[in-house]
């Protein structure tokens, strides 16, 4: 008798209780992103840049319109880390993904989130307005 009210006290305590965080690996990460254009922000809710994913682990990064920075992505145990094409030293994260979508927090300390508003768009000139 003491069993049941307590298992069904336990039970109940685990459903009320909202998902826990995962970290997501390479797989996890991949799944998540491929083929999609991401947003990320700072704590305070200030646009930090966008992500374009492709769907074979290649990246375009833009921290602001008109500047853009492709690279890769690759997994290096429970980290995602990211090398572009004007900057080959890895960038790491420990990335979580959430309720509210990505958090990552980089190996330096930085913190970013996945933003829930409409994304920034990814604007990138051709190599031929480059020239």
């Amino acid at each position: 008798m003491i069993w049941g009210r307590f298992g069904a006290l336990i039970l109940a305590i685990c459903f009320a209780t909202p998902a826990a965080a995962q970290v997501l690996d390479g797989d996890g990460f991949d799944a998540y992103v491929s083929g999609k254009t991401l947003t990320f922000a700072q704590p305070d809710g200030t646009p930090f840049g966008v992500e374009a994913y492709g769907a074979d682990r290649s990246v375009t990064w833009s921290a602001a319109p008109g500047l853009c920075q492709t690279g890769r992505w690759f997994s290096r145990g429970a980290l995602i880390c990211f090398t572009y094409d004007t900057d080959p030293a890895p960038k790491c994260w420990t990335v979580t993904r959430t309720e509210r979508g990505l958090r990552a927090q980089s190996t330096t300390g930085t913190v970013l989130f996945e933003a829930t508003e409409a994304p920034i768009p990814l604007v990138c000139p051709g190599p031929e307005l480059l020239s």
